[in-house]
Formats: structure tokens, C-alpha cells, sequence
């Protein structure tokens, strides 16, 4: 169907679709887009509290299980996992292991992306910016493989899979409002709170964050499918995901202020005097 809309999420983990993007995701997958993701690992290494682990024989499982819940409440089409291993945070053990993410070579993380792009001929793949969102090996990595891919997929010798090469139209690179993790940054020491050793192992520095600046593109505002958001974002209970907390005056003004994700518009070139567009589609064709 040449007039379907087609979009495509490479992302790292269980928990990034609904955290970074869930709400482009419920946007387009409400208004008829198919929506597919490609998560490349099961989460295996993330910070699990054992109440959450009843019932369930590892935390990977554990973690599929909460994107499986994510997908539905998103709308997705389908959900791929390129079956390697969480790397964890910047200097863990877990980046070194064989079957980590990040130790492995980008050509064949690109190979695996490119397959799907083939396989579902999205107009439109987004991923992490060049930084990962917060550095994180996994990001950062499946960014690089996802660029790759995405000019590979279209190179009919790159094709070892029997799949006809595909050019996409659009990638998008989903990055943080910088403005906002100003404020972050400066708010936290009023509170005893370093920035510099944020988040529940201290890892991440939000200063060297704040001051990478992305140009934004693209604005998508999900305010129409933000409930549906904040019960995707609820499936994933384990990493921190917060229940809807109900149609209350607190929670509407909320929604409103955190209902636009941004992107950085990688390819194609944008040129001199381009306007910030709201649709990720805008251009090309569908």
C-alpha cells in the first residue's frame, strides 16, 4: 500500500519506546500509521526491586513483558528484539560481555537494522541522538547502527537477506528538551541534589547532558493520546514507570506542559530556512 504510513523506533531497551518516544508512537499508531519498533536487548541488567520479580524467572523477562504490555497500550504493530545483551551503564563489567551491545562490531548491529528496514519499508525511522539521550553505551550504539542502516538498507549489494533494498525517507534522532535540563541542572543544588551524579546509581551527569545542544526539527505534541501514554509508561512499573494519576486539575496541566517530544532531522540534509515542522511524515509522500 503505497499510501500507508509507516514508521519505525530503533531503540536500545525495554522501556525507551514508552520513556522517550511514547507518545510520537500513540500519535501516528491512533491516526492509522503501522508503528514497529526494533529493540536490540531485553533490559537484563537494569535495577529491578524483587517485588517485581514474582512470577517471572529473570529480569529480561520480566522487562519484555512490561514493552509487550507498552506495545499494546501504544497501539504498535509489532515489536522486534535483536536478541543481544543489555551493556549497561558507562564503565560496568556488563560492557564487556560477549554478547553486550556495545562490545559488538557496528556493522553487524547495522546489518541486523538494516533487515527490518527492508522487511517493513518505513517512510520515517527515528532512534537516539549522537549522544544516547543520557550516554548510554546501548544508545549510543544502537544510534550508530541505526545511521548505518538506514543508507545500507537502501544499497541493493548490502542485501544478503533476499530482501529488495529500501530507501527511507526521513530519519529522526529523538533528543531532550535542553531548555528544561537547564532548568534541572540549576534547580537540583538548591535541593543538596548533584547534578553531575544524578539518577539512582549516581551515573548520570546532567551538566555534560545540558550542554550538547541538538537542533530541533520536529515538534510532535501528543497532548490527544497522552492518557494512552501515561498507561504505556505504567506498564513498566519495575523501571519507574508512574500509574495515571487521574483527570485532576494537577495532572491535565501536566499533560500539557510535557506533551511534545522533539527530533533532530538527520537525513534528509535540512536546508538553510526550513521551518520547524509538527509531523514526522511531513514531505514525503503519504
Amino acid at each position: 500500500m503505497p499510501d500507508q504510513r509507516i514508521l519505525l523506533a530503533v531503540l536500545a531497551h525495554p522501556d525507551d519506546e514508552t520513556f522517550g518516544t511514547g507518545g510520537t508512537l500513540a500519535l501516528y499508531a491512533r491516526e492509522g500509521a503501522q508503528v514497529y519498533l526494533v529493540c536490540a536487548t531485553r533490559g537484563e541488567v537494569g535495577e529491578m526491586d524483587p517485588k517485581y520479580m514474582d512470577g517471572f524467572t529473570s529480569v529480561a523477562e520480566r522487562r519484555e513483558h512490561e514493552l509487550r504490555c507498552a506495545a499494546a497500550r501504544l497501539g504498535l504493530s509489532e515489536v522486534y528484539f535483536l536478541n543481544y545483551r543489555d551493556s549497561g551503564m558507562p564503565g560496568s563489567p556488563d560492557n564487556s560481555h560477549p554478547d553486550a551491545l556495545a562490545f559488538q562490531p557496528q556493522a553487524k548491529v547495522a546489518a541486523d537494522v538494516a533487515h527490518y528496514i527492508r522487511l517493513l519499508k518505513p517512510q520515517v525511522v527515528i532512534t537516539f541522538d549522537p549522544i544516547g539521550g543520557y550516554r548510554h553505551p546501548d544508545h549510543i550504539a544502537i544510534h550508530k547502527a541505526t545511521v548505518q542502516a538506514f543508507h545500507d538498507a537502501s544499497i541493493p549489494e548490502n542485501a544478503s537477506d533476499g530482501l529488495p533494498s529500501h530507501q527511507a525517507a526521513r530519519l529522526y534522532f529523538q533528543t531532550i528538551p535542553r531548555t528544561f535540563l537547564r532548568l534541572i541542572v540549576r534547580v537540583l543544588p538548591l535541593f543538596g541534589r548533584n547534578p553531575r551524579k544524578f539518577g539512582t546509581n549516581h551515573d548520570i551527569d546532567l551538566v555534560s547532558i545540558a550542554e550538547v545542544d541538538f537542533p530541533v526539527h520536529v515538534e510532535v505534541n501528543f497532548a490527544p493520546v497522552a492518557t494512552i501514554r501515561d498507561e504505556a509508561s505504567a506498564c513498566h512499573a519495575s523501571q519507574g514507570g508512574a500509574s495515571p494519576s487521574g483527570g485532576g486539575l494537577m495532572n491535565r496541566v501536566r499533560r500539557w506542559i510535557f506533551s511534545k517530544e522533539l527530533y533532530m532531522r538527520a537525513y534528509p540534509p535540512v536546508q538553510p530556512g526550513e521551518k520547524r515542522s509538527k509531523d514526522l511524515f511531513e514531505d514525503t509522500g503519504v
